[in-house]
């Protein structure tokens, strides 16, 4: 058995996974450098490569998953073969394409379910920036009565110096939400991810974005394009206080930033009844769905 030499990731591997991300076109949010840098410690996300495939594994309550390998599609069977020999017995966050490998792998077989809290959702990104028609009446109304309540806000594009008052605008919104919230860990664990990309913004190719209001920045959110025409917004944090924020830092962050971009991806609402309603009402134009496959 040929054991995969698994290493821990760091912000100077960030042109290899790039490199291999580009080898087709892939949707899943989750398949992106930045991502698998934020949650590498609280889900112990680990990679290697081997025969042109990019292995990566994570482990949570002590249970050992695999991600989708990254390769040519021709080299799949063998890596996921490769994985399984290693121990990890599911793989999780699978693309659609992806499945239908594994049904055409002999001698192994999965059952494979739709992982629908981890679906991401997708936008036009004129629709996101115009909130034209009927369907998006109650946004426009929304994102008006904001900027005729704060005229003085501004919209700026996240610098070095921008991220500090960002940090500001975290610690008071996780002050905020860890008083409500029924997993303060999970909130814990989201806190540190972002600190840890405010950490080293400059090393990756993201753009961001803030409202400043009364000395402070009261939104702020940061994404980075993902293929060739859409863009994934990572994170959006607003103050819960400021009726509106929301809407004004997605609508000004979109047109900003990703007017070139055919397509916004939001990423998945992890199951959360209020955060579904919340992307459902944004009316996506297409749901990314992802699967999970055990071996059986």
């Amino acid at each position: 058995m040929s054991i995969i030499d698994l290493k821990q990731i760091s912000k100077s591997d960030k042109p290899i996974f790039d490199k291999f991300f580009q080898i087709r076109r892939y949707e899943n949010s989750h398949l992106n450098f930045t991502n698998l840098y934020m949650w590498a410690r609280p889900f112990d996300i680990r990679f290697a490569i081997e025969d042109e495939v990019l292995y990566m594994c994570s482990r949570w309550d002590d249970q050992k998953f695999a991600l989708q390998p990254i390769g040519r599609d021709e080299l799949m069977p063998a890596a996921v073969e490769k994985i399984i020999d290693c121990g990890a017995k599911k793989l999780i966050g699978l693309e659609e394409f992806f499945v239908d490998i594994l049904d055409a792998i002999p001698n192994l077989t999965f059952e494979v379910e739709r992982d629908d809290k981890n679906f991401d959702y997708v936008y036009l990104a004129e629709d996101l920036i115009n909130l034209s028609g009927r369907k998006y009446h109650s946004k426009k109304n929304h994102l008006n009565s904001f900027w005729k309540a704060y005229p003085t806000a501004q919209y700026l594009e996240i610098t070095p110096e921008v991220i500090e008052q960002c940090r500001e605008e975290l610690k008071r919104w996780y002050e905020v939400r860890s008083e409500e919230n029924e997993n303060p860990d999970f909130l814990e664990l989201e806190r540190n991810a972002i600190c840890e990309i405010f950490d080293n913004f400059s090393d990756f190719n993201l753009k961001g974005g803030a409202l400043h209001l009364g000395g402070k920045i009261i939104a702020f959110t940061f994404g980075e394009q993902i293929n060739s025409d859409t863009a994934v917004i990572h994170v959006e944090k607003a103050d819960p206080e400021i009726r509106g924020a929301y809407a004004a830092i997605n609508q000004a962050f979109v047109e900003n930033a990703w007017s070139s971009m055919t397509y916004i991806n939001r990423e998945e609402d992890m199951g959360l009844a209020g955060l579904r309603q919340a992307k459902e009402s944004y009316r996506p134009i297409k749901l990314i769905e992802k699967y999970n496959a055990t071996l059986a």
